[in-house]
């Protein structure tokens, strides 16, 4: 996989499929850089989050499974082991398993997996042992997908299957389809839609040029310009419930509010509330 975002930052980076050789960039909506919130008690994303290279969901194939078309992205995966890797640093993962997320209509598969270096990887076998090893993960991954729009004024998302994760078998078989779909439209079988599709090594490709000219376009990228403000939203957590009973006295809240939470406060909540689902708390 190629890490797009370390576990544990917010900034939305991404490969940027219009721009020669696709480089990974901070998403910018509105003219302003893009990070998510921090929906409690989750802070940023929280696996090393990126893509497989050589896949495309493509955007005009409906998916059987779920029954919507392609998110036109590669394939997403949650990389689940110990280590905060590094932006661009490209890992050698082992699936395990995948969810079918459907984001604003479209088919979003969420590859779980881990680094084969990792501690755990021997252990982890299938999607069945994510859960005895890391009890809990798989049912936060759903709840973060959910959750994490609706600080933007966004509708909750929406998963295929229930939300249940498909074992390693199943994923490996949606991998083999979204890298077929990759291929086609390398080969120009399929319309680009205007992604830039330059390569190195496939052979059999019109988009492929030479080491020499990925070199220039390397060599001629612009400097880096002077640093925008980083937004503050890093360090506010969104509490994300309609309502809640706090003491005797009930607040209903219309929209997500921010708070800045200190951490004396965070044990306080969790000992008024230890049954609750605090990812969908509101205060």
């Amino acid at each position: 996989m190629v890490v797009e975002i370390p576990r544990w930052s917010n900034a939305k980076m991404e490969i940027n499929k219009e721009e020669i050789l696709n480089p990974i960039k901070q998403d910018v909506k509105k003219g302003k850089l893009r990070y998510v919130a921090n929906c409690f008690p989750h802070h940023g994303y929280i696996w090393n989050y990126g893509a497989l290279p050589q896949t495309w969901e493509n955007p005009d194939a409906l998916d059987e499974h779920t029954g919507c078309k392609g998110d036109n992205d590669p394939i997403d995966v949650c990389e689940i082991g110990y280590r905060v890797a590094k932006r661009g640093e490209v890992i050698q993962v082992k699936v395990l398993g995948i969810m079918a997320l459907i984001d604003e209509g479209e088919t979003d598969w969420k590859v779980i997996a881990i680094d084969v270096k990792d501690p755990l990887a021997e252990k982890l076998k299938d999607i069945d042992d994510v859960e005895k090893l890391c009890p809990g993960l798989l049912k936060a991954t759903v709840e973060w997908f959910k959750i994490y729009k609706i600080p933007d004024g966004k509708p909750e998302n929406k998963f295929a299957f229930n939300g249940e994760a498909k074992n390693a078998e199943f994923a490996n078989k949606i991998v083999a389809e979204v890298n077929k779909h990759w291929l086609s439209v390398m080969k120009k079988e399929i319309d680009a839609g205007g992604m830039s599709l330059a390569n190195t090594i496939v052979t059999d490709s019109p988009f492929k040029i030479e080491y020499s000219k990925a070199e220039e376009v390397l060599k001629n990228s612009p400097a880096p310009g002077p640093a925008q403000p980083i937004d503050d939203i890093g360090k506010f957590t969104c509490f994300l419930s309609r309502q809640v009973a706090f003491s005797k006295s009930e607040v209903k809240i219309r929209k997500p509010l921010l708070v800045k939470i200190r951490k004396p406060l965070l044990v306080k909540i969790r000992k008024l509330f230890p049954d609750t689902n605090l990812a969908a708390f509101n205060l």
